[in-house]
């Protein structure tokens, strides 16, 4: 058998090697969850009722809304200011280099279906919003079930399914170029209709929404829009904030029971305007105020997904599931956290939200730890360690844990000491 043409087998290598594609680009943004992560809860990175962007398009699952969402394509384009489909499809063409370069798979799509695909898919989403705005859930079939917009709201958030967000931005800004520039306020800011599906419970003052997020702070798309919100209520991505820091290393820290029983005393951080921010002073250690609810886990496990994949460095939300992860290990440490007012459990069951924290750090990656957790968990643990800090915490627990506990203790060390004394009279007499 002849040896094949040495400059024929270079020529095949060097064309194998020019058609290789980078995996990531500069603009990725948009990733599948690890299959190491995603297996733990496959439904938690689902979209339950629409598909948005390519990773979930085609799922026979979700083509009911399909209709819905060209209806809503073709109204959002005769609501805007130009009605003219051709200037959308060419706004949308010019920048499809870049959208797909926001995914971090090759879209096995041509020019024009990816054009066809994110099209439909953010005017979709902009109608949507200008729904909520105009008040139109209750005359509107696809929004009138509460149930469809629960799980319309849920979908959007998910890390596998999004659009990037300057793609919203422009086409919203071609639909209504006057009434962005003259100030006439009838079509508001994209970034204030999104309040309507970003519901955090922290922005009760709607003004201080679109507020909080300054011109310079880059949005990539729903997911991180979420990120982001809770990170600025805590000024964690100011550069210069003592929060940043993130060069320790994730160590041990115990339970809340077991801390409480070593005396450490756990309250709710009333004055605190975001979750990740613990305290620690002397012996006290206070937490903010969280609620769980249906969503809650779904909502965490997305945002830890996409600090996995993008944003390593900075997961800061990561380092704030760990410490929940250390400090409930059963149902009793739930209750503890319920009964001092941290935690607001609407799951019913103090189990669930006990394997619900359990599970969410599961085969997920610390290289670097908050600097300033990893410094209280130190104190802690010192703290726990301590001896005298033991037994003291032990005679308020078995003795002092309630008043008529420690009423009847200290009656009796008050007898043991009237004993000691008129046994000591009685020997000197």
């Amino acid at each position: 058998m002849a040896n094949p043409n040495p400059d024929e087998t270079t020529m095949k290598i060097k064309a194998m090697l020019e058609e290789a594609q980078p995996l990531f680009t500069e603009e990725c943004c948009i990733y599948r969850v690890p299959h190491e992560i995603r297996k733990h809860n496959e439904d938690a990175y689902t979209p339950k009722v629409v598909s948005i962007g390519p990773f979930h398009h085609g799922n026979e699952k979700l083509q009911k809304i399909e209709a819905q969402k060209r209806i809503y394509c073709r109204e959002f384009i005769q609501r805007s200011e130009t009605k003219n489909l051709e200037s959308f499809v060419s706004c949308v063409q010019e920048v499809e280099p870049k959208i797909r370069g926001c995914y971090s798979e090759d879209i096995k799509l041509s020019k024009e279906q990816l054009v066809m695909l994110i099209l439909v898919d953010s005017c979709f989403i902009l109608e949507l919003l200008c729904r909520y705005h105009f008040k139109w859930p209750y005359r509107d079939a696809l929004l009138r079930s509460l149930r469809l917009r629960i799980y319309i709201r849920h979908d959007l958030f998910l890390v596998e399914n999004q659009v990037p967000f300057f793609v919203l931005e422009k086409l919203y800004n071609l639909a209504f170029p006057s009434t962005l520039n003259s100030g006439n306020h009838s079509h508001p800011s994209l970034l204030w209709l999104t309040r309507y599906i970003v519901h955090l419970g922290i922005f009760d003052n709607s003004d201080k929404f679109e507020a909080s997020l300054s011109n310079d702070v880059r949005i990539d798309h729903f997911t991180d829009l979420l990120r982001k919100l809770v990170l600025i209520s805590s000024h964690l991505l100011q550069p210069s904030s003592p929060g940043c820091s993130r060069e320790a290393e994730l160590t041990h820290l115990y339970s809340a029971t077991q801390l409480n029983e070593a005396g450490v005393k756990i309250e709710v951080n009333k004055n605190s305007q975001c979750l990740l921010d613990l305290e620690l002073s002397g012996h006290c250690l206070r937490i903010p105020f969280i609620r769980v609810v249906d969503s809650t886990e779904v909502v965490l496990r997305n945002l830890l997904a996409f600090e996995q994949c993008h944003c390593m460095d900075k997961a800061y939300l990561t380092d704030y599931v760990a410490v929940f992860d250390f400090l409930i290990n059963t149902d009793e440490d739930v209750d503890f956290l319920i009964k001092k007012g941290i935690m607001e459990n609407w799951l019913g069951d103090s189990n669930a939200v006990a394997e619900m924290f359990n599970s969410l750090g599961v085969n997920i990656i610390y290289p670097d730890f908050n600097v300033q957790y990893s410094r209280i968990f130190e104190r802690l643990n010192a703290l726990c360690a301590h001896p005298c800090n033991k037994k003291v915490a032990t005679l308020r627990r078995d003795y002092c844990n309630t008043p008529w506990k420690a009423v009847a203790s200290v009656a009796g060390i008050f007898l043991l000491i009237l004993t000691v004394i008129q046994t000591v009279f009685s020997i000197i007499h």
